[in-house]
């Protein structure tokens, strides 16, 4: 079970899952952990006439109609040029995950209490950010007064991932075992350090006084020590001991 990117065997490369996701009870985003596939660095939505047709199409959103499964990927961090376009900061780059704001056709947009959605009319990568034109968003002024929101897709339209490949996000919460059959806890979170994606388990453990305390496992997601991944039962199987 061999792990790789685009540029270079066994690394994957992601900016760190905001922590504002897990405040809105949102899960974060993060990125591939394996296998990231190159994509194309834009896409268009539709012909001219289409993109005519949506660009009014900014929605009023509640927390009612907000998606169950929305993720959040970025944020608006500035306007781009003078056409209505933002720049996105992507909580993961195009190639390793951020490529959901390239391909998704509607952003789910959070500023304060303040939540709206937007077709995406047209994005594409940036330098290190993602650019992108949004419907109803027509000039400068507009775009600039969507700093600071930050940006959510709903986990439906992110792009297809091959059989070895995985989001962060879909990790999370997968009972850990070992393959004696020995439960080590549930994956709380997805950390990259640089050579390769690593799952922290969080477990129910004792202090030294008795009392209940929340123990913690990390174990580097690499073929030598994951062995499968079930998502359809929810669990990870490694080979790990628990006194590891």
């Amino acid at each position: 079970m061999s792990e790789r990117d685009s540029g270079s065997p066994g690394r994957v490369k992601a900016k760190a899952a905001a922590p504002s996701a897990r405040t809105s009870g949102q899960a974060p985003f993060g990125a591939f952990v394996r296998k990231p596939v190159e994509r194309a660095e834009g896409k268009a939505k539709g012909d001219a006439g289409s993109a005519a047709s949506n660009a009014a199409e900014m929605r009023v959103e509640t927390a009612e109609s907000w998606p169950a499964d929305a993720v959040e990927v970025g944020a608006i961090v500035d306007a781009y040029g003078l056409k209505g376009w933002v720049k996105v900061a992507a909580h993961a780059e195009a190639g390793h995950g951020g490529d959901a704001l390239l391909s998704a056709k509607r952003w789910w947009l959070l500023k304060g209490e303040e939540r709206k959605s937007a077709p995406s009319l047209q994005a594409k990568t940036h330098s290190d950010t993602v650019v992108a034109h949004l419907g109803g968003v027509a000039d400068r002024d507009a775009a600039l007064a969507l700093r600071g929101a930050r940006v959510y897709i709903s986990r439906s339209e992110f792009p297809a991932l091959e059989a070895d490949e995985f989001y962060w996000v879909d990790l999370l919460g997968l009972d850990v075992v070992n393959i004696a059959g020995v439960a080590l806890g549930k994956v709380a979170d997805m950390i990259d350090n640089g050579a390769h994606s690593v799952m922290r388990i969080e477990y129910p453990a004792v202090d030294k006084n008795g009392r209940p305390v929340t123990g913690e496992r990390l174990i580097p997601f690499v073929g030598v020590f994951v062995k499968t991944v079930d998502q359809a039962a929810k669990q990870v199987i490694v080979d790990w001991e628990a006194d590891y």
